[in-house]
């Protein structure tokens, strides 16, 4: 059996499965990206060149799919140079939210193809429209919306199946397009991911934090509005006013991964640091920039509160990370989040535009570590019981890839609990 994952950044999504498909006796594995990504054990890693961009008198509705064919294009030389050397998939799993899956089946029409379908974009009920809450989404901003999903509508055409993380992600997909569309989750190695008593997390001061201490945590790979940096920025004040023995790790790059940047500074976080001038005490409130995963789970496991905060969008892996590493996971009450965290039980819910409320809850946290106890132990047995990687979601990603190799229905999976 011959597998092609393709993934802009792989391996991306695909970091669990395709080792364990390429263990498989008799079968090669190949990843096909643009980015170096990271060495996988008994997976060929082979590269393709950035292709150019839109071009600047392109209409911008349709800059993101001229891109996205630009991609296509590109991609699909790379498929035929790796024809030319003598390999032909029987299964390709591709993520094609850049176009890379736009041409593939038309390289090599027999082969089998498991897509996975990020994202499907609307101008209400997600992210668009979501800020400021209530205004209105222009015409002309719903008309563009709409185009964003030329991609994904060219790639359901040719996907035999497809694979989204979450119930909610599958739920925006079209009413036509969700019957051949599996919610699976790549996973959370919960036997790496874990509360750890001895961790310990050094700030670039130089000062050590430990479990048990005052920490507040937030992380995403780029500190922006669509997760609620802005609004946790805004909470700070009342936080550091309250516990003044807080420290606050904010983990993130200023270089936005959803969104824009402000238009009137380089960054978001320079600009929230301007508004709430005099307002922080700097010593407790620390940017790390991105950090590499092993510090990021020293850091869960100091963490007395870790706050999540979403547009109704993608959900990130660091949220489920935290929960399995035994955090009190303090979300916004937003899709998906509201589909993993059941508030007082195995986490809490807050108002994504409250700062207030935020901080209420922060503190109080803070303030009574003891009452949140069985709540943490709730969250990481959710993360067990629903995400875990060994027993749950690998297991189902390879029954999922296995079905639409060997041309079968998938295997219906059981409801959430």
């Amino acid at each position: 059996m011959r597998v092609l994952f393709v993934h802009q950044n792989f391996p991306g999504q695909y970091r669990h499965i395709a080792p364990a498909l390429a263990a498989r006796p008799g079968y090669q594995v190949v990843g096909l990206g643009e980015n170096a990504g990271e060495a996988l054990p008994g997976v060929q890693h082979v590269r393709y060149k950035a292709p150019d961009p839109a071009g600047n008198a392109t209409h911008r509705y349709i800059k993101r799919f001229e891109g996205a064919i630009r991609r296509g294009q590109t991609v699909a030389r790379a498929a035929l140079a790796l024809q030319q050397g003598g390999f032909t998939p029987d299964l390709i799993c591709c993520h094609p939210g850049w176009g890379e899956g736009l041409f593939l089946r038309d390289i090599w029409p027999a082969a089998r193809t498991l897509y996975y379908f990020e994202f499907y974009y609307h101008s209400t009920g997600a992210d668009v429209g979501f800020e400021p809450p209530g205004q209105p989404v222009s015409v002309d901003e719903a008309c563009r919306v709409r185009s964003l999903n030329s991609t994904h509508l060219m790639s359901l055409q040719v996907a035999d199946w497809g694979q989204t993380p979450t119930e909610w992600q599958r739920s925006r997909f079209p009413d036509w397009a969700r019957p051949r569309i599996s919610a699976v989750h790549e996973g959370i190695d919960t036997t790496v991911i874990k509360p750890d008593p001895t961790a310990r997390f050094t700030l670039a001061d130089g000062r050590v934090l430990a479990p048990g201490d005052e920490v507040v945590t937030f992380i995403g790979r780029g500190l922006e509005p669509y997760r609620g940096f802005h609004t946790f920025m805004r909470a700070l004040p009342a936080i550091l006013r309250a516990r003044p023995q807080a420290q606050v790790v904010l983990v993130g790059g200023d270089d936005p991964h959803y969104g824009s940047k402000p238009a009137d500074a380089v960054s978001w976080r320079v600009k929230l640091l301007a508004e709430l001038e005099g307002q922080l005490d700097l010593s407790r409130v620390h940017f790390t920039g991105k950090i590499p995963h092993a510090q990021l789970q020293a850091l869960y496991s100091v963490s007395a509160a870790h706050v999540y905060l979403t547009y109704p969008f993608v959900l990130s892996w660091s949220m489920l990370e935290a929960m399995a590493s035994g955090c009190l996971l303090i979300g916004s009450a937003t899709a998906p989040v509201q589909e993993v965290i059941r508030h007082g039980e195995n986490g809490l819910l807050v108002d994504f535009f409250n700062p207030e409320e935020i901080g209420e809850t922060v503190v109080r946290a803070l303030a009574k570590p003891a009452e949140y106890k069985e709540m943490r132990l709730q969250a990481r047995r959710t993360v067990q019981a629903r995400y875990d990687l060994r027993s749950i979601c690998l297991p189902q990603h390879l029954a999922l890839v296995d079905a639409v190799a060997a041309n079968r229905l998938p295997p219906k999976l059981p409801s959430l609990p």
